[in-house]
């Protein structure tokens, strides 16, 4: 479904990004692990054509079902993203405009990519908070972001992206600004979506657990590069890079117990 092969990414003329390749299949979970700075977030966002600062893919391509993102118009991309591909912030809250209601804002998105009446999305967008289990999703609706928990507005904007059940979803660290049983209920409820849709997930993440508990294939970065790149059952049980090893043994304990 995706293939990225050998993808340099440049940000005035200077590589962050080197020699990066991976291969995501449909139904699967790719999680891109590393320290703050190792390039994770330029890889996603160079997927999804909406690297910031004036980076560039100077070498390399991007396939999505065949066909080269890189050469992609931007009504192309308009069509893209948010239908065939998706994505998740690290803090989706962040996203939203503070001064409108989440059913404004989830209406005109639904209708920005399908000729839909405003009543018909409404009643999608409550469809689709519910299916997140939201409680009460006309309440929601009728909401602002700051009137949510940091919870409920990360299952909004899981919501929000998986409306048009997309093909491969993109999951920027959705998990690092919540609490920890939050944290478990959101990695859940993505593997859940990854089962019923058939979705592609690749998720970023610092965190080697979650990796370790969700994902079929499990890429190490390090500087804009890969230290290790295989299937979750590789990775961890030794096939893997000293840097690696590192980022294992940073996993905390519990009684005396490691489940990574």
């Amino acid at each position: 479904m995706l293939e990225i092969q050998n993808i340099t990414i440049c940000y005035k003329d200077r590589p962050t990004v080197k020699n990066f390749s991976m291969t995501l299949h449909r139904a699967e979970i790719a999680s891109l692990v590393g320290e703050s700075g190792s390039g994770k977030t330029t890889v996603i966002r160079a997927v999804l054509g909406l690297l910031a600062g004036g980076g560039k893919v100077t070498a390399g391509d991007i396939l999505f079902e065949g066909k080269s993102l890189l050469k992609n118009t931007p009504d192309q991309w308009r069509k893209l993203r948010g239908t065939d591909v998706s994505m998740i912030f690290q803090d989706s809250g962040a996203m939203l405009n503070p001064t409108r209601k989440i059913g404004d804002v989830f209406v005109e998105y639904i209708r920005t990519h399908e000729s839909i009446s405003k009543s018909d999305a409404w009643k999608r967008g409550i469809a689709m908070l519910e299916r997140m289990r939201l409680p009460s999703g006309d309440n929601i609706m009728h909401s602002y972001p700051f009137q949510l928990s940091g919870g409920m507005r990360q299952r909004v904007g899981i919501a929000m992206a998986m409306t048009f059940q997309p093909k491969l979803l993109l999951a920027d660290e959705p998990t690092s600004a919540l609490d920890v049983t939050t944290q478990a209920q959101i990695v859940r409820q993505m593997m859940e979506l990854r089962d019923e849709y058939g979705t592609g997930i690749i998720i970023v993440t610092h965190n080697l657990g979650v990796a370790a508990y969700m994902s079929d294939l499990i890429v190490v970065m390090k500087n804009g590069e890969i230290c290790d790149s295989g299937n979750r059952d590789d990775i961890l049980s030794g096939n893997h890079s000293g840097y690696t090893q590192k980022l294992l043994e940073a996993v905390p304990s519990l009684g005396g117990v490691r489940y990574v």
